[in-house]
């Protein structure tokens, strides 16, 4: 309890130091809302352009890409300290300081950043959430409910997991990997549309190696009532865990990594 006060007083401060210049916290605000605005006007295009892909019809995509946005950018506004920060506090030794205090690396790195000009991506995902349960439309119950709130819960452990690991490759070569960007941001990119229209090798990929799939793809289609790959409906309470399982590994291997970890110096 105490770890959850200390975040949420590292994230008040946080914000408050970010509001302390408000032109400039709108105009990048605003930047990022035509970049997320321009990926769903592509969703947009691509429902005016075909009416369904596969099963899927244009209600169902909107769904499936509010679904990603405010799950991804839950993760990036409020677990920035891991997806941006910690590669920076590798190479500039402020990692050492974090060893010298009384609380776990991985808590502080999480209470060192925020990114409030991530708000306005996750209006758009909610926009396109509304927007698709009406068009499709989805008859909610209880069930669906909980379905979808365990979905984003595990859907942001899972992606925490993932940046994780740049967060342990940074450890040992001190700058970041590129090449996890295909699982994170690519893998935001790809799965704003349902896992089934992409070639086996992808569905692999993101099923089970980045289980976007599992997290959200499977709650999402009970939600819409079309049961991915004709799974039963308790699949779609089942298959969230994954995203707890996937931050659990990472975890235990960035405390494993971190025993490898060597101080600037400075």
């Amino acid at each position: 309890m105490d770890t959850v006060k200390l975040y949420l007083r590292s994230m008040k401060m946080l914000l408050r130091s970010q509001m302390q210049y408000p032109a400039s916290f709108l105009m990048q605000t605003l930047a990022q809302l035509v970049m997320e605005g321009g990926e769903f006007l592509a969703v947009i295009l691509i429902v005016d352009r075909f009416e369904s892909l596969n099963q899927w019809t244009a209600g169902n995509l909107f769904f499936f890409f509010g679904l990603m946005s405010v799950t991804f950018y839950l993760t990036e506004c409020f677990g920035r300290g891991v997806t941006g920060a910690f590669p920076g506090m590798v190479r500039s030794g402020q990692l050492d300081t974090l060893l010298l205090r009384p609380r776990g690396v991985l808590t502080q790195v999480l209470c060192s950043a925020i990114d409030p000009r991530r708000i306005t991506c996750i209006a758009v995902g909610v926009a396109a959430l509304v927007i698709g349960c009406q068009m499709s439309p989805v008859h909610w119950t209880l069930l669906k409910a909980l379905a979808f709130a365990e979905s984003v819960l595990f859907g942001c452990m899972m992606l925490l997991g993932l940046f994780l690991i740049e967060s342990v490759l940074c450890i040992h070569s001190v700058k970041s990997v590129e090449l996890v960007n295909a699982l994170t941001y690519g893998g935001r990119s790809a799965c704003q549309y349902p896992i089934d229209i992409f070639p086996r090798p992808l569905r692999a990929l993101f099923t089970m190696v980045a289980p976007f799939a599992l997290v959200l793809h499977v709650p999402a289609a009970y939600i819409l009532d079309k049961p991915l790959y004709g799974w039963p409906g308790f699949a779609a309470f089942l298959c969230p865990l994954s995203g707890a399982a996937v931050f659990g590994v990472m975890y235990l291997v960035f405390q494993r990594a971190m025993r490898f970890y060597r101080s600037t110096g400075s």
